[in-house]
C-alpha cells in the first residue's frame, strides 16, 4: 500500500513515517496542502494521511478538492476537534475516518487497515494462484505450503501484480506503485528485483511473470 502523510508538524510526520514504512508500507510525507494536493493528484496513493491545520490550504479544501476530482483514495484526517459536529462535517466532506490528536500509533494503523478493506472491489485476504498461497493481510506467500523468503521490494511487487492479475502492468505503473518520491530507482532496478522475484517463484522464470515485450509485465488469470 501506498501512504502519502500530509502533515506540516515535522516531528509527528517524521514519526508516522518512519513507523509506517517498518509496518511494510510505501510512504510520501509532504508539509503543506498546496503541495499534498499536487501530489495527490499527478501521483498514485492508497490511502491519505491528512492534516486538518496546514499552511497555504487547510485539510478541509484538499479534502473537498480531491473529492471533487473523483479521487477514490482512502483519506483518514488528524485533528485537534473534539466537537462532534466537526467530525461529521469531515465525514460529509469525503474522509474516510478521522483521529482526533493525540492518538496511539496502534490504533491509527487498525484504522488505516480498517479503511483498506473496503475497496470498490473486495479482494479476499488470501489469493491462491497455481502453488503460491499469498497472505495480503500478512503479507506472506508460501509455495506448495512452505513460506517463502520475499525482502519488502519484491513482495510489494508481486502483490502489486497479482491484484492486477489479467492485466498487462506498465513499467510506469510499477513505478508510481512501488517506488516512492525519493526512491533511488536506475535503469535497470525494476528488472533487476524482479529477476531476484521470479527465481524464488518458480524454476522456470517465466511461469508465474511474463514479459509482455514492449509493454510490461502480466501474471494471468
Amino acid at each position: 500500500m501506498k501512504i502519502l502523510i500530509i502533515e506540516d508538524d515535522k516531528d509527528m510526520s517524521i514519526f508516522l513515517k518512519t513507523a509506517l514504512k517498518k509496518e511494510g508500507f510505501i510512504v510520501d510525507a509532504v508539509e503543506d496542502g498546496e503541495t499534498g494536493q499536487y501530489k495527490a493528484l499527478t501521483s498514485y496513493y492508497d490511502l491519505l494521511i491528512l492534516d486538518l491545520n496546514l499552511p497555504d490550504k487547510s485539510g478541509e479544501d484538499v479534502c473537498t478538492a480531491l473529492r471533487g476530482k473523483q479521487k477514490d483514495f482512502s483519506i483518514i484526517v488528524l485533528t485537534g476537534e473534539q466537537e462532534i459536529n466537526k467530525k461529521i462535517e469531515l465525514l460529509n466532506l469525503g474522509a474516510d475516518d478521522y483521529m482526533t490528536k493525540p492518538f496511539s500509533f496502534e490504533e491509527l494503523l487498525a484504522r488505516i487497515r480498517a479503511v483498506s478493506r473496503r475497496p470498490k472491489v473486495i479482494e479476499a485476504d488470501i489469493i491462491e494462484y497455481k502453488d503460491l498461497t499469498i497472505d495480503l493481510t500478512r503479507g506472506t506467500v508460501k509455495k506448495n505450503n512452505k513460506e517463502i523468503y520475499l525482502t519488502l521490494k519484491e513482495y510489494t511487487l508481486l502483490e502489486f501484480l497479482i491484484r492486477n492479475r489479467g492485466e498487462i502492468v506498465s513499467r510506469n505503473s510499477i513505478v508510481d506503485h512501488v517506488w516512492d518520491m525519493n526512491g533511488s530507482l536506475f535503469s535497470n532496478s525494476i528488472e533487476t528485483h524482479l529477476s531476484k522475484l521470479r527465481k524464488k517463484l518458480d524454476k522456470d522464470p517465466n511461469k508465474i511473470i511474463k514479459t509482455v515485450p514492449a509493454r510490461g509485465y502480466k501474471i494471468d488469470l
